[in-house]
């Protein structure tokens, strides 16, 4: 089927290009669909739960990280001033070190999600992949099969994103091609535009799996966009 749009070829009964974003024939000629229920993005984005869990997710990673970077620089001091492999001042710098390095990963997380940006995009493909990596088991060594799951979505700027996973086909299963997504700024995970035919639908502040009847998360209590 030809994009009225941008002339891209795509499959029967998607309901958005996968190539620009735009509505297909069969969505507009349909009367039906505009009046179901799940489709469109939600106002509840809105909601001041999704600023106060922003809010709370910077408090709590610059708490996490401050706790383990104490413990490191007293477990370090202690063990130098304790081990005959090692003194102080050098055991305390490299805790200093090792505690700087858990703040930095913090600080380098809350700054991703400030500069992060609204974007739109459309589900272009899907994969299954099968791998397998080497794991190290004292002096053995063995390999382990996995199976790998990808989403690809290509962005409202031209470039691709991708959703991956090991072995749990579930994100894969949610997401068809031709499905138009959105991710909104700051959050974990996409917001679908037609959820009329899911059963199940993913938080868009903590990314947990939630019922497609339920209203507010269980995990994060945040408004689930429907």
């Amino acid at each position: 089927m030809l994009c009225p749009k941008c002339g891209a070829d795509s499959a029967k009964n998607i309901r958005f290009c996968t190539d620009c974003g735009s509505p297909m024939p069969q969505s507009a000629e349909n009367p039906e669909l505009g009046a179901r229920t799940l489709i469109g993005y939600s106002t509840l984005i809105n909601d001041p739960a999704f600023a106060r869990y922003m809010r709370n997710t910077k408090v709590w990673s610059l708490s996490f990280a401050s706790i383990l970077a104490v413990i490191a620089i007293v477990a370090f001091y202690i063990y130098g001033e304790n081990s005959p492999e090692m003194d102080n001042p050098e055991a305390l710098y490299i805790g200093l070190a090792i505690g700087g390095m858990f703040m930095l990963i913090a600080l380098s997380q809350i700054v991703g999600r400030i500069r992060s940006k609204t974007w739109d995009g459309v589900v272009v493909d899907k994969k299954v992949e099968h791998k397998r990596r080497k794991r190290q088991s004292g002096d053995d060594a063995y390999w382990v099969n996995y199976q790998q799951y990808t989403v690809f979505i290509k962005k409202d700027n031209g470039r691709m994103h991708q959703l991956s996973s090991e072995d749990d086909d579930t994100v894969y299963n949610y997401y068809k091609i031709g499905d138009k997504v959105r991710h909104h700024k700051g959050l974990n995970s996409l917001e679908k535009y037609d959820k009329s035919a899911d059963s199940i639908i993913f938080c868009s502040a903590c990314a947990s799996l939630n019922n497609i009847e339920d209203g507010k998360c269980f995990r994060c209590s945040c408004p689930l966009l429907k």
